[in-house]
This record gives structure tokens, C-alpha cells and sequence, in this order.
């Protein structure tokens, strides 16, 4: 049985084993869904509000940096502890419950079925168990916040003895609280990617070959092995890490014994492939929008996907670029040197690839296009300033300074915020049934994209001038305190402030245009993709009948086809 063969047959099993395509009840599409389109909705809604705290609390810890000791307006004064706390959940929140729940959970639950021609998840109830668990962890982190003590303040990398000693993080309840909640949020994304990948696998329309598979589901698809080939000795160091919290354990404490630089290596043999593992989908979602706006195939399809399987496995051997000042042995970090670099090269080339789609086409500035190319733009600056960091050498001037967090930004921001943004313009027709305002959207893309520079450009020189993150007050230290680097501090605050102004602009545009906004049609942007072949914001558990089932005849970016009188021929369109 040839591969097609196989996709059809188990194609035919998934999409209509026990699917109906009947109107859901209030508690179906809302409480207990088991339909992918709502629960990806509902990952996506549950990342929105988790990234608007994370958003506040930016604002808070930034106020302090730029006018230290006065009362921060809607916050107040900022202690130096709320300091910790507040840097340690912005970060731990916009990596865990805001990149990866929308760029993964959403877009793959939403569009993975759509894209490969089935009706749903394979495991639907082992999806909605999934959300369940995931909104369980937001509750359990949220709680945390107000609890004796506070939110968790040990630093989102969360590095022992810090995080393992209550008297250090001074935040005994919210610290144990924080990595539970990390250890449910991770359950939930080993039982997402599972269903992503089995569904990939065995779902597929018929006629659809490995090749024809459009590149934002190969890549969440590579996102998922990497999260489970990488997770397992995080959890296992979690749990010592609880234990150390809660039972007097000493995995890493160096007085009795134990080792901290360990939870080092067990945290960035994860968290470095973590990147990649957001970083993938985002560059996917660029990936579909491109060739739609530039009405041309995507250059060099294999070449993306190879690219992307080989930064995959890249990103397992570059985790001790983080330790360069950590005791690392000189000729250990000069291997991980060569890695940092070598695994540069398949992510420009993906770059360049997608330049080179740009090249001749006919493109039409639209607001998820203008996202696309921002994402291209910032995300370039990100991995130029990478290379100084993973030189040993010129990183143990920079390590730590403001310079890491610009360079992190510059990378992070694009995946997570301009990433999100660019497949919520794109698919949001398909979504909602309805447009997104265009003039309000043009809006939000230069406010943020213009005032997200404002803000990390100064950081790069500050941390050049020897700027110390995690400092809650530079007048306490006089060696630090550098007055002449206040006003870029200010600076970059109120750039801050600016970008928060234009999400409200954003938010107006997102709820108003799902009830008020025009109507779209089923395939407005004229793209090839499958998802495009059926009904907008279906009301009922299912997206074909039995009797438009779609086929794939071809791959799915055929734009500008020679001897066509459309310039696009959809997947499904023999």
C-alpha cells in the first residue's frame, strides 16, 4: 500500500469515527469541548489574558528601573522582593503560558486538522484534557501570586539555591506553587503533541503526501518531538528541586553535598531546545502567509523543512552557551562555541529562503504580511546580537548584562508576540467568519513594531555599558549606577508604555471585529491551503460533510501557476 494509500485509509477512519456535524450546546463549544477549532479558541483566549498580566507586570518592574522608589501608578511603591517576583512571572508567563499555549496549542489545534483535510484530533477527549490541564496550571500559577509571600521571585530560569531556600527567594509558598504549575503546564503540552503528531501522521486527505503537508504543520509538528525528547529531565529535576523546597532535600545544595550548577545543565538541556520549540510554529505561520501575500510558491520547500529538522536536532547540543561564566571547563565552551554558530546557518538559510520567495512576487502589503516581514526584521537582529553571546569569550563581559536581555527580546518578541500576531490577522476570517478592521490594524503593527525597538535598542547599549540585570535599584550600588544611563532607561519605559497603548488599539479590533466586523468569505485571501476549502467559524463539531471530504492533488503553495486564468490552484481543485 503506497503512502497515500495509507493516508486515505487511516484519513477515512479519524475524520469520521465519531464526529457529527451537529449544532453544539452552549457546554459543548465552551465548558467541555472536544471540537479542535474552540479548544484552540480557547488556548488562544486563555493566552491573551495571561499575556495582559504579564504585560502589567513589565510595566510595573520597568517603572521602578526608570523612576526608582516612587509609587508605580495602578501598581504603587515596588518593593524589592515584588521586584523579584514581578521579573520572574513576566518571564516564566509569556514563555510558558503565552508563546507556547498560542503559538503551539492554538495554531496546532486549530489548524492542523484543517490543513491535512480531517474533522478533528484523532484523540479529541485526550485534547480537551489537555486544555483542562492547561488552564488548571494558569489557576495554580495566578494563585500563587497571592499567597503568603507572594508570586515565585527566584528568576524565571529558576536557579537553585535561590529558588531551592525559602529565606533566599523569601517566597516559601509561591515558589513550590510556580513548579507545580510548570510541571501540569508541561502534561498538558505532552498530551497536545502527541495528538498533533499521531493526527499528522494518520489523518491526512487523501492524496496528501508527506510534501504536501503545508510547513506550519511539519514545523509544530518538529516542535512537539523536541518539547518531548527535551522535558523529561526538567521534570525529573523539578521534582528534586520540590523536594529540596519541601522535604529538606539536598540534590542542590553544595553544603551538604549536592550540585546547583546541575539543575543548570537539566534546565538548559530544555530550555534551549524551548526556543526552537516556539520559535518553529512561528516561523511556519510566516511560512503560509508569504507566499499568499507575495503570489508566489514558496521558494525551496524541502530546503525550509530540512533546515527546520536540522535545527531541531542542533538544539540539543548548545545548552552550555548559558554556563560560559558557570565554572565551565575552557575546552568544553569552545565546542559549544562551534555549535552556537553552526546552528545559526539553517536558520538564515530559512531566511534567506524566504527573502528569496519575496524576489519577483506580486506583493500586497496587508496587515498579516506586514507582520511577517516585521517578524523577518526583528528576529534578524535577534540572531546577529546571539553571535557575540555564544563566544565564550566576548560572553563573559555581556553575560548578564541588559545586552542579554535586548539580544532574548529581539528573538523572544518576534516568536511569541509578532509571531501570534501575524497568524491571528491571517486566520482570523477563518476563525471568526469576519475581517479584521485593516486601518486599525496598520495601526497596531507600526505602533508596536516601531515602539518594541524604542524600547530594546537603548538596552543594548546600557547592557554594553555594563548595565547588571536583575537589579532592582542601581542608586544602591555606586559601581553601578551609571546616572549618565537614566535617560535611556526612561527611554526605553516609556517606549514601553507606548507599546502597551497600542495593544489596547489591538484588543478593541479583535472583540469588536468577531461581532461586528465585515463578513468574510469562505477563501478570502485566495490562498491553496485546505483550511481555506470550508466554511468560516462553523457552528457545528466537524469542517466537511462526508460528500466534501477534500483530496490533495498537488503541494500547498501552487501561486502564479503558468496557463491558469486565477493565480492560485488550491490543493483540493483537481
Amino acid at each position: 500500500m503506497s503512502q497515500a494509500d495509507h493516508a486515505h485509509a487511516d484519513h477515512g477512519h479519524a475524520a469520521h469515527g465519531d464526529h457529527h456535524h451537529h449544532e453544539m450546546s452552549f457546554s459543548e463549544k465552551y465548558l467541555f469541548p472536544t471540537d479542535h477549532k474552540y479548544i484552540g479558541k480557547q488556548y488562544m483566549m486563555t493566552g491573551m489574558v495571561m499575556a495582559m498580566a504579564a504585560a502589567f507586570f513589565a510595566y510595573a518592574f520597568r517603572m521602578q528601573l526608570a523612576f526608582p522608589g516612587m509609587s508605580v501608578p495602578f501598581f504603587g511603591v515596588v518593593s524589592p522582593t515584588e521586584y523579584n517576583s514581578l521579573v520572574t512571572q513576566h518571564g516564566s508567563i509569556m514563555v510558558f503560558w503565552v508563546a507556547m499555549p498560542v503559538l503551539i496549542a492554538a495554531f496546532g489545534n486549530f489548524l492542523i486538522p484543517l490543513m491535512i483535510g480531517a474533522d478533528d484530533m484523532v484523540f479529541p477527549r485526550l485534547n480537551r484534557l489537555s486544555y483542562q490541564l492547561f488552564l488548571l496550571s494558569a489557576i495554580m500559577v495566578v494563585i500563587g501570586w497571592f499567597v503568603p509571600g507572594g508570586g515565585f521571585g527566584g528568576a524565571w530560569t529558576s536557579y537553585p539555591p535561590l529558588s531551592a531556600k525559602a529565606e533566599y527567594s523569601l517566597t516559601p509558598a509561591g515558589s513550590s506553587i510556580w513548579l507545580a504549575a510548570v510541571a501540569v503546564e508541561f502534561a498538558a503540552f505532552l498530551l497536545g503533541g502527541i495528538n498533533f503528531i499521531v493526527t499528522a501522521m494518520n489523518a491526512r486527505a487523501p492524496g496528501m503526501k508527506w510534501h504536501d503537508v503545508p510547513i506550519v504543520v511539519w514545523f509544530i509538528c518538529i516542535a512537539s518531538v523536541l518539547f518531548m525528547a527535551s522535558v523529561g529531565p526538567l521534570i525529573a529535576g523539578a521534582i528534586m528541586l520540590l523536594f529540596d523546597q519541601q522535604l529538606g532535600t539536598h540534590f542542590y545544595d553544595p553544603v551538604a553535598g549536592g550540585d546547583p550548577i546541575l539543575w543548570q545543565h537539566l534546565f538548559w538541556f530544555f530550555g534551549h531546545p524551548e526556543v526552537y520549540v516556539v520559535l518553529l510554529p512561528a516561523i511556519g505561520i510566516c511560512a503560509e502567509i508569504i507566499p499568499v501575500f507575495a503570489r508566489k510558491k514558496l521558494f525551496g520547500y524541502k530546503a525550509i523543512l530540512y533546515t527546520g529538522i536540522a535545527t531541531g536536532v542542533l538544539s540539543f547540543f548548545v545548552w552550555a552557551h548559558h554556563q560560559f561564566v558557570a565554572g565551565i571547563d575552557p575546552r568544553m565552551a569552545n565546542v559549544f562555541t562551534i555549535t552556537t554558530v553552526l546552528i545559526s546557518i539553517p536558520i538564515a538559510e530559512m531566511v534567506f529562503l524566504y527573502i528569496a520567495t519575496l524576489y519577483g512576487g506580486s506583493i500586497k502589503f496587508s496587515v498579516p504580511m506586514l507582520w511577517a516581514l516585521g517578524f523577518i526584521f526583528c528576529f534578524l537582529i535577534g540572531g546577529v546580537t546571539g553571535i557575540f553571546l555564544g563566544a565564550s569569550g566576548s560572553d563573559i563581559y555581556l553575560h548578564d548584562t541588559y545586552f542579554v536581555v535586548a539580544h532574548f527580546h529581539y528573538t523572544f518578541y518576534p516568536i511569541a508576540i509578532i509571531g501570534t500576531f501575524a497568524g491571528v490577522t491571517h486566520w482570523f476570517p477563518k476563525m471568526f467568519g469576519r475581517y479584521m478592521d485593516e486601518k486599525l490594524g496598520k495601526l497596531h503593527f507600526w505602533g508596536t513594531v516601531l515602539s518594541f525597538n524604542l524600547i530594546f535598542i537603548p538596552l543594548f547599549f546600557t547592557g554594553l555599558a555594563g548595565d547588571h540585570r536583575r537589579i532592582y535599584n542601581y542608586n544602591n550600588f555606586a559601581e553601578l549606577g551609571t546616572p549618565d544611563l537614566q535617560w535611556l532607561r526612561i527611554l526605553a519605559t516609556v517606549a514601553l508604555v507606548i507599546m502597551l497603548f497600542f495593544q489596547v488599539i489591538f484588543v478593541y479590533n479583535f472583540v469588536n471585529s468577531i461581532f461586528k466586523g465585515k463578513i468574510a468569505p469562505t477563501n478570502p485571501w485566495k490562498a491553496t491551503t485546505l483550511e481555506w476549502s470550508t466554511p468560516s467559524a462553523q457552528p457545528g463539531h466537524g469542517n466537511w460533510t462526508p460528500e466534501t471530504m477534500p483530496s490533495v492533488y498537488r503541494g500547498p503553495y501552487e501561486y502564479s501557476a503558468p496557463g491558469r486564468d486565477d493565480d492560485f490552484h488550491p490543493q483540493n481543485v483537481p
